[in-house]
């Protein structure tokens, strides 16, 4: 499959993040607490930690990381997710985050700058994430982390999920699976120290109104779903809760150590 260049992709990428920027920060299922406190845990940020959220949207992980670390920096592609990231900032009143608007290959930091480096639900719109991912352990300091937070289906059913995704969100580009993210990590000098799982939960037609398909789109996922329902060939465990279509993400945290 061709993938469209970088600056082709880039704007498709702002144009659909432009009319995300609202829903996205809004959804309660990206703000939800547990999985927060879950990155939280399992990065094992501290005070002393200076992090870099590659692709930060509006700001949830940032913010989230900024109330332990000592500094956070949140880099993102989209003028308008940058400006709902400041306006979290200021709702929790966090003075230690700063946030660029830039492109992120490469990213514009010398090498070593943060001592950790931490990117979620930003890969799968990635054209090219080795490339990502290698920027990411350039600009982390010697002996610090990277995590990576996405969604890896499971090998046999990654091509129907791929498939159902890039019809709710043209920018979608392609989930990797874990074992292609652990390859990629292990690639680029990352030494793995930690994997962790969770399913991020979602309701259809919640999830359908915070996403800008092309017309006619919509229904097709939805019959996509309907068809799914106990047989799960989508990898995203479609069932009902009353007369409504529920599901899953599944959701790697991987955590690389450089240097290790």
């Amino acid at each position: 499959m061709n993938q469209p260049s970088s600056a082709i992709h880039n704007q498709l990428i702002i144009e659909q993040f432009t009319q995300q920027a609202i829903p996205f920060a809004n959804k309660l299922e990206h703000s939800k607490e547990s999985s927060l406190k879950l990155l939280l845990s399992v990065s094992g940020v501290s005070t002393e930690d200076t992090v870099l959220d590659v692709a930060c949207g509006p700001g949830i992980v940032a913010c989230a990381f900024a109330e332990v670390a000592q500094h956070v920096t949140g880099i993102d592609i989209t003028p308008a997710m940058i400006e709902r990231a400041k306006l979290l900032q200021q709702e929790k009143q966090l003075q230690n985050v700063t946030w660029l608007l830039s492109d992120i290959l490469p990213l514009p930091y010398p090498d070593g700058s943060f001592s950790m480096v931490i990117s979620r639900y930003a890969f799968h719109h990635f054209t090219n994430p080795k490339e990502v991912m290698s920027e990411m352990v350039r600009v982390c300091s010697p002996t610090g982390k990277v995590m990576v937070v996405d969604f890896a289906p499971s090998p046999e059913k990654v091509d129907a999920y791929n498939y159902v995704e890039k019809l709710r969100d043209p920018s979608h580009t392609r989930a990797l699976t874990l074992a292609e993210f652990q390859d990629m990590a292990v690639s680029v000098g990352l030494h793995i120290i930690k994997t962790e799982f969770y399913q991020l939960e979602m309701k259809l037609e919640k999830q359908l109104q915070a996403s800008f398909p092309k017309p006619g789109d919509a229904d097709k996922i939805r019959q996509l779903f309907r068809e799914d329902l106990g047989h799960d060939r989508l990898g995203m465990g479609a069932h009902l809760v009353g007369k409504e279509i529920h599901f899953a993400y599944p959701t790697a945290i991987i955590i690389g150590q450089k240097g290790y």
